[in-house]
């Protein structure tokens, strides 16, 4: 019996939504601006990286032709190069959203009928009921930020206060999100996952798809620095995804990174965390060792949004970008006869674009492995289509949305 792999570059998407106008992006493009940036040299960092934007691997699997479907042209740089062992594709998004959890949800067999609640661009963003409720509930001293905010900046701007107050940091995006960034040491991890536990119910009622823990180490602003201690807590999919179809077959899914959370744990057999692409990789390199016949490993690669995407950083997410290509000789070198590859992204989050958040785009989709077809597997209707090429790759029954690709 085969396996299936599913990995999700988080953000990498190739443009060409036919509804960017509907979300501000009309003309926004992922892969396709960092290409033509870094070929007019706006790539370049001293140190990091310069010149083409070099994803040979990546290019050889038809991520240039499925930005090629979407968008009506390959990106600047990339070799026009007949891929040899993949089929390619690109996706549509149906269901309304620009968030990890609705592109994640949707590719799982699951797209949303309506929109997730969000928080105005007012200063507070949140209403007064919510942060007095959120206080209360964890005995604190009051809020700082309570705004639309970058992560890093909040951290940068509030970080020495929440110290020697004891506040915690909230804020949110143009994602369905509230988002708790507290130190470590000097507010404590167990309790900031309480405190977002607590907030996650009191979401609820406003249909807020996520609450993240963001903790945070350092002692002073300017040593503030992010940990892998992270934690999503979401609300569950309203349908059967295809996790939950694997395990209601007594297959085993292994979650590496932040899949378990953005699935509320529902369907995952084994969770794997790291912190950091390469740690991810190493991690997914383990778990398809460990995966038998009929297992599904699942992983989100989250430094292209997290750490490049928000913060516009064009030379970082090339960079990234190159890092990964290096790598994926690695991840294909585990195929088995009968497996199954997927290479994706869940929405965009071009770092040429006004903002700090995603955009709404196409995602690519590579199908990597052996004895799977080769070629334009053309423009799909539906991120559902991966979910249910997995379905069927795995015997599984067909679900109730998408179409598979093989």
């Amino acid at each position: 019996m085969a396996r299936a792999f599913l990995f999700v570059l988080d953000s990498v998407g190739v443009g060409g939504a036919d509804d960017a106008d509907d979300f501000g992006d009309r003309g926004s493009n992922t892969i396709g601006h960092i290409a033509e940036a870094c070929a007019a040299g706006d790539g370049d960092k001293e140190g990091l990286r310069s010149g083409p934007l070099k994803v040979p691997n990546l290019e050889k699997y038809g991520l240039g032709f499925a930005a090629e479907l979407a968008c009506g042209s390959i990106p600047n740089g990339f070799a026009y190069m007949r891929p040899a062992e993949a089929g390619w594709a690109c996706a549509k998004e149906v269901s309304r959203g620009k968030d990890t959890i609705t592109g994640h949800w949707e590719m799982s067999g699951v797209p949303l009928s309506k929109d997730w609640g969000y928080f105005p661009q007012t200063i507070p963003a949140f209403p007064d009921d919510l942060m007095n409720a959120i206080i209360a509930s964890g005995e604190l001293p009051g809020l700082l930020a309570c705004r639309h905010a970058s992560g890093t900046d909040v951290m940068e701007d509030y970080g020495d206060e929440h110290i020697q107050s004891g506040k915690p940091i909230i804020y949110t995006s143009t994602d369905s999100v509230i988002q708790i960034a507290a130190h470590e040491e000097f507010f404590g991890l167990d309790r900031l996952y309480k405190l977002c536990a607590l907030t996650r119910k009191l979401a609820d009622p406003l249909n807020i798809g996520r609450v993240i823990a963001r903790p945070f180490i350092g002692k002073t602003s300017g040593s503030f620095e992010r940990t892998a201690n992270r934690r999503d807590y979401s609300v569950p999919p309203p349908e059967l995804t295809i996790l939950d179809r694997l395990e209601d077959d007594d297959r085993s899914t292994f979650a590496v990174g932040k899949i378990a959370d953005i699935f509320a744990h529902r369907g995952v057999t084994d969770v794997r965390k790291a912190n950091g692409n390469d740690a991810m990789t190493d991690a997914t390199l383990q778990a398809m060792d460990d995966a038998t016949d009929g297992d599904f490993v699942f992983t989100n690669f989250v430094d292209f949004d997290q750490l490049y995407g928000h913060r516009r950083d064009v030379p970082g997410y090339a960079n990234c970008l190159e890092e990964f290509d290096k790598r994926l000789p690695e991840l294909v070198a585990k195929l088995r006869d009968g497996d199954l590859m997927i290479i994706t992204a869940d929405h965009g989050n071009d770092p040429t674009w006004t903002g700090t958040d995603h955009t709404r785009e196409q995602i690519p989709i590579l199908l990597i492995g052996p004895n799977l077809p080769i070629g334009n597997l053309g423009q799909r209707l539906s991120f559902a289509d991966i979910g249910e090429t997995v379905a069927k790759h795995l015997g599984l029954s067909a679900g109730h949305h998408g179409t598979s690709l093989i």
